[in-house]
């Protein structure tokens, strides 16, 4: 595959130094609409007036409905003559995404503002579903500069902005601070999987769990997770456009996730939410969005503990993806609901709401100038995610930017780790498929 184009630049990081550019997460690669040479106009909003009534199409993400309907009150309070009505489009981001899709083919019924996971916002850019956001944000003062540079270029293509960074999260390691002082281990997180490994048979000793970890649920973004493993292997799912799960690095770090769970034997495969199992007390460790770390405080009867990811025997920093969603504003409505969607957009990302939004979920403030002390004074433990954001990484390709190959890594992940799959076998087959996706859906919409 051509590997044609250079990440940071489309990021329009360049200027910015090494320092920044590895912050940068999950950037969109160099692609056309459909049809299009050119990176479409800023839209023209003068002389038009906000709509009076819109819809903001969520999943809740991070338990966030509480926290997502006290900001619209707010909202409403300030902006009386905009009503924002919340509707819960999906249980997830696929589900979400899902009904969009629908909702698009059928023309009628679109949202004014709907969530965008990382997986799923870069096909609704190629296709032409979301609008640049660029001459909102001039217009009504939106501060860019104020979002975290990681977050808000994950959104920025061309030189424009598609969407703004809202529940945004990295994986963070969460351990039970009391199985660990039974099993007399150090209180912090493992620098490594291979120190996880040493210690691994003390906890499963010492703490009467049935696992000392637990993989997250296959059908919960294990593509995302499990990047932590083939990048501290020396591994990935690609490299820019080559698809790499198949190589020597990426086979023998999923053979060390298969043989911690069959031969081993001390890692198991959540079946629903590793977070819920490992609150539980199921198991002494396992890794979870910080989206999820209000949940599991609340719900866990022990003293959690929150750390870095976990290196590996050929990378032990930088192994750490970005993730979650952001929002945009569909192209297939008004400009009056465009509008009022971005009025709401702005007022949902100032830092105040920002603050709020991270106090309620755990998910990390998009916004530099959020005042967090309240919050992590409350919660101290969200300041990890914020560190970790330091040493994250640029997602692959091939999880972020081909359609549907989420998916096609869980199923791949499915056999490795709950049939215990032939590793090499079945990454080789992961390999034709999403090579496939490559050429049939992305290549014809690159540049050259």
């Amino acid at each position: 595959m051509p590997t044609n184009f250079d990440r940071r630049s489309f990021l329009g990081l360049a200027g910015l130094g090494v320092g920044a550019a590895a912050l940068a997460a999950c950037g969109g690669p160099s692609t056309a609409n459909p049809g299009s040479s050119s990176a479409p106009a800023d839209l023209d909003f003068s002389g038009v007036k906000p709509a009076a009534s819109i819809d903001f199409w969520t999943n809740h993400p991070g338990q966030s409905q509480d926290v997502e309907k006290s900001i619209i009150d707010k909202f409403q309070a300030k902006f009386p003559g905009i009503k924002v009505n919340l509707v819960t489009a999906g249980a997830n981001y696929e589900e979400i995404a899902q009904k969009f899709q629908t909702t698009q083919a059928a023309k009628t019924g679109l949202p004014a503002l709907v969530v965008l996971s990382d997986v799923w916002w870069f096909r609704y850019f190629s296709n032409g579903n979301i609008i640049p956001l660029d001459g909102l944000v001039k217009q009504l003062d939106i501060k860019i500069d104020d979002f975290q540079k990681s977050l808000v270029s994950d959104y920025q293509y061309g030189g424009k902005q598609w969407a703004l960074p809202y529940g945004r999260s990295t994986p963070l390691f969460y351990y039970n601070k009391d199985h660990f002082k039974a099993a007399g281990l150090p209180d912090r997180a493992p620098s490594t999987w291979e120190e996880f490994a040493e210690w691994a048979p003390k906890l499963k000793a010492a703490s009467g769990a049935q696992y000392a970890y637990m993989y997250p649920a296959l059908a919960g973004y294990a593509g995302w997770t499990l990047q932590n493993n083939l990048w501290g292997w020396g591994g990935g799912w690609s490299k820019d456009w080559d698809i790499t799960c198949d190589s020597t690095e990426s086979v023998t770090a999923l053979q060390w996730v298969q043989d911690s769970i069959y031969k081993d034997k001390w890692a198991g495969v959540s079946s629903k939410d590793a977070g819920d199992d490992f609150a539980a007390g199921i198991a002494s460790a396992t890794i979870s969005s910080t989206g999820s770390l209000l949940g599991i405080l609340k719900s866990a009867k022990f003293n959690v503990g929150v750390g870095f990811l976990p290196g590996g025997p050929m990378v032990t920093s930088g192994v750490c993806p970005t993730g979650g969603a952001g929002l945009g504003i569909p192209s297939g409505i008004s400009k009056e609901e465009q509008l009022a969607a971005a009025t709401f957009l702005k007022f949902m990302t100032e830092p105040e709401n920002t603050a709020a939004f991270s106090a309620a979920t755990g998910y990390m403030p998009t916004r530099v100038s959020a005042d967090m002390t309240a919050v992590l004074a409350k919660t101290p433990q969200i300041k990890t995610a914020m560190d970790q954001l330091a040493v994250t990484r640029v997602q692959d390709n091939a999880r972020v930017f081909l359609p549907g190959a989420d998916q096609e890594m869980a199923k791949a992940a499915a056999k490795i780790m709950t049939q215990q799959g032939d590793v090499k076998a079945t990454m080789t087959d992961l390999k034709k498929t999403l090579d496939g996706i490559y050429t049939k859906d992305v290549k014809p919409k690159l540049k050259s």
